[in-house]
């Protein structure tokens, strides 16, 4: 049995020593990456050879990768890399590996052209200067052979261990035995169709309801599928903590009633969260944590692969017993990793680790997304951005002279958003040239600066220019998938403008993150209609659609749909008195503890004042904006079997999706509103963009995002078929078709005209 290694892997492996060292690598954004390699290339003769494949076996490994570029004439075999600032800066350590993944490309060519000596040269372009530095070696056939054989053998007891691993692995998920005694009702249908979709490289839309084991039912075929579709790793990504854990949870769950399987299942925590040292720079003359990384990496890694278990705490503990940073030790981790369990963010965000490392290595991973509906609007921000000049006086005022001309120079431009009598917002349909052209100086001269100041601490400049570095890069792809906007907010002496690049349809940034993968399984219970989904996620056209029933009986839950009171803006006033008395109502007929959903805090706040003077002895409590964690559990806590209250709270927020509580712990909902987004500027040109790609301008842009929320909400009262309880929906939109039409098709509404 073979073990397939990229060159990059191999020797990042065997070459990486010393610091870890983020001073030299972040400048250049992959747009610039990939034009610095083509100006490069275009600039070499005729008969260059570009993007070289090339593969070569040692005992039991084989290694492959592509040479950036080949000159037969000259014999020169060039590894290209793109950089800003001062080449004399680069740590040295990243030199040496760039030399080795050069050596290892040198001894390749050689062996397949059957050269004698070829000449080496790492070419460094500077996307600033565009100016090359190159530095070459000329190295002998042999040499290159024992250098290459060298990097083998010190890979290749590590590879013996991987390939008995996965044999291992492979062995126990065929066998792999369903967990529980038997299925729930509904959960074998999801299981099988997230099984499909694994075995035909497919990408499945499942709504299922909560209550059938969603995540056990969907992580359980998908592993029972990879021996056989050879899956490398599968990638479960959540919207929130909680998500995370559930799919820790139920792997545990998978893993209890397998003991033969021994799966790597790691956690990726976020770097503010993960960071023990906030305070330094990510080197190792600032943090100790960096101070000779690589050379600890070893035993860490070795350590971290032995325990039954790689979540956040376990891998802090792992990591501080061998000093090394515990979030660029997980990110190590994912190679060698089954399973990784991390927010959306890591395989859909631009930067993505996830799907840059699957790309790198050619890995075949199968995605699992959980609570899907949420990547919508997840994505979105993911490729949107936005700069304001508090944010730029701030890092001006932490500038060296040469930064704040070019700030001051990007200040000057900024009045080309917004010229005297501009509109509070205003969509544009471009970007502005010059604003544009003096935000990428500005960006050029801080990134120099900190090549320059290696040691310079976190601070407001260093902010800036990521918030640069993030509009710059979606400039360069900007298109109708997003808007450019400009919002004016008050400042010092008068209104600002905030530039922002709002992304609409993420649908362009995510569909190659989809056809990169083997197979994908999103799933929520509520993901409908399929088709908004289909358009705003980018998903293949093959994409399966399954609606799993709810394994919940009608009598289970009353619904009351409240036709006489409107919660729309007009009428709020007249709806205060109404609603208090409802539900007063409601919980004196069947007291227990409720939800109270609002459209907003100042909404529930009204109403919640109201019911307290009319009915004091009512145990009210209320979310409020902001909630610090600590509160929001408090507030959740509440929530104790046998108890009594109602908890008012903000539709969409904290409490209406993603809490679990069974029983008697809730017994019923109100929900005062449909949920739909406020009409404001920005969410018009929503509507008019949706309306010009797909027709459907309202439903996109309001009602299937509102109704998602209510029904989300409504959920959290029927969570196991042993559960009673009751949903009031209050507004007499409620009635209408089309929004009937997108409530649970189980459930049987009670239209009540008195109120």
């Amino acid at each position: 049995m073979q073990y397939t290694v990229a060159v990059r892997a191999l020797c990042e492996f065997t070459a990486k020593a010393g610091d870890l060292d983020l001073r030299f690598t972040p400048s250049p954004t992959a747009q610039e990456g990939i034009a610095g390699h083509a100006t490069v290339t275009a600039a070499r003769a005729s008969g260059y050879e570009r993007e070289l494949a090339l593969v070569g076996e040692y005992d039991a490994l084989r290694v492959r990768g592509r040479a950036d570029g080949y000159d037969p004439a000259r014999n020169r075999l060039e590894e290209i890399k793109t950089h800003r600032g001062d080449l004399s800066r680069q740590p040295a350590n990243h030199r040496h590996l760039h030399w080795a993944q050069a050596r290892v490309y040198g001894w390749l060519l050689c062996e397949a052209r059957q050269l004698q000596e070829i000449t080496l040269a790492l070419v460094y372009f500077d996307i600033a200067t565009q100016k090359e530095t190159v530095l070459e070696q000329v190295a002998g056939r042999e040499e290159l052979r024992a250098f290459f054989e060298d990097q083998c053998r010190r890979f290749l007891d590590w590879a013996r261990q991987e390939l008995a691993h996965r044999e291992t692995r492979d062995a126990a998920l065929a066998a792999l035995a369903f967990p529980h005694p038997t299925f729930r009702e509904g959960q074998r249908e999801l299981a099988e169709s997230a099984y499909k979709a694994a075995a035909q490289r497919r990408c499945l839309m499942a709504q299922a309801p909560t209550g059938i084991g969603k995540t056990v039912g969907t992580l359980f075929p998908v592993l029972k599928a990879c021996p056989g579709q050879k899956i490398d790793k599968l990638f479960f990504l959540a919207a929130k903590t909680p998500g995370r854990k559930l799919g820790l949870d139920a792997l545990q769950v998978i893993g209890r009633g397998s003991p033969a399987l021994k799966l790597r299942v790691l956690e990726l925590t976020a770097r503010d969260k993960a960071c023990e040292h906030p305070d330094k720079a990510c080197h190792g003359e600032s943090c100790p944590l960096a101070r000779g990384f690589y050379d600890r990496l070893p035993a860490a890694r070795s350590q971290a692969l032995g325990q039954a278990a790689m979540d956040g705490p376990a891998l802090r503990e792992v990591a501080l017993a061998h000093q090394v940073c515990p979030y660029y030790l997980a990110q190590e981790l994912v190679r060698w990793a089954d399973v990784v369990v991390g927010d959306y963010n890591y395989f859909f965000d631009g930067s993505a680790l996830l799907h840059a490392s699957a790309l790198d290595n050619g890995w075949r991973v199968t995605v699992l997304v959980d609570e899907a509906h949420n990547l919508v609007e997840r994505g979105r921000q993911m490729y949107s951005a936005e700069l304001d000049l508090g944010a730029l006086r701030a890092a001006r005022g932490a500038a060296p002279a040469p930064v704040r001309r070019a700030l001051d120079r990007l200040r000057r431009a900024w009045g080309e958003l917004a010229p005297d009598g501009a509109a509070p917002y205003t969509v544009l349909e471009e970007i502005p040239g010059g604003w544009l052209h003096a935000l990428q100086l500005a960006s050029a001269a801080v990134a120099d600066h900190f090549n320059q100041a290696p040691h310079e601490p976190p601070g407001p400049l260093q902010q800036f220019h990521f918030d640069m570095l993030a509009m710059l890069r979606l400039a360069e792809a900007f298109g109708s998938h997003s808007a450019f906007d400009v919002t004016l907010r008050p400042g010092r002496t008068g209104p600002e403008a905030v530039p922002c690049i709002r992304n609409l349809v993420p649908a362009p940034f995510l569909r190659p993150r989809f056809e990169a993968a083997h197979g994908a399984v999103l799933f929520s219970a509520t993901l409908g209609p399929p088709g908004f989904y289909q358009d705003m996620l980018g998903l293949p056209a093959d994409t399966v659609w399954t609606d799993v029933a709810s394994p919940f009986r009608p009598e289970q839950l009353a619904v009351k749909l409240v036709r006489s009171i409107s919660t729309r803006w007009a009428d709020r006033d007249r709806s205060l008195a109404p609603i208090a008395e409802l539900i007063a109502r409601q919980y004196a007929a069947e007291p227990g503890n409720y939800l109270a959903f609002f459209s907003s805090f100042d909404y529930l706040q009204r109403v919640s004042t109201l019911l307290r003077e009319r009915h004091p002895a009512l145990p009210v409590f209320e979310q409020s904006p902001a909630m610090p964690e600590a509160q929001r559990r408090a507030f959740i806590e509440r929530f104790v079997p046998g108890g009594q209250g109602i908890g008012f709270a903000v539709l969409g927020g904290s409490f209406g999706e993603g809490i679990d509580l069974p029983g008697d712990r809730l017994v019923g909902a109100f929900i005062a509103t449909l949920g739909l987004p406020q009409v404001n500027p920005v969410n018009e040109e929503m509507r008019r963009r949706m309306q010009q790609a797909f027709g459907s301008g309202y439903d996109y842009a309001y009602l299937y995002p509102g109704l998602r929320k209510v029904v989300q909400a409504a959920g959290r009262v029927i969570r196991t078929r042993d559960d009673r309880g009751t949903v009031v929906l209050i507004d007499d939109r409620f009635a209408r078709p089309e929004v009937r039409a997108l409530l649970p098709s189980w459930w049987q509404v009670e239209v009540d005209p008195a109120g």
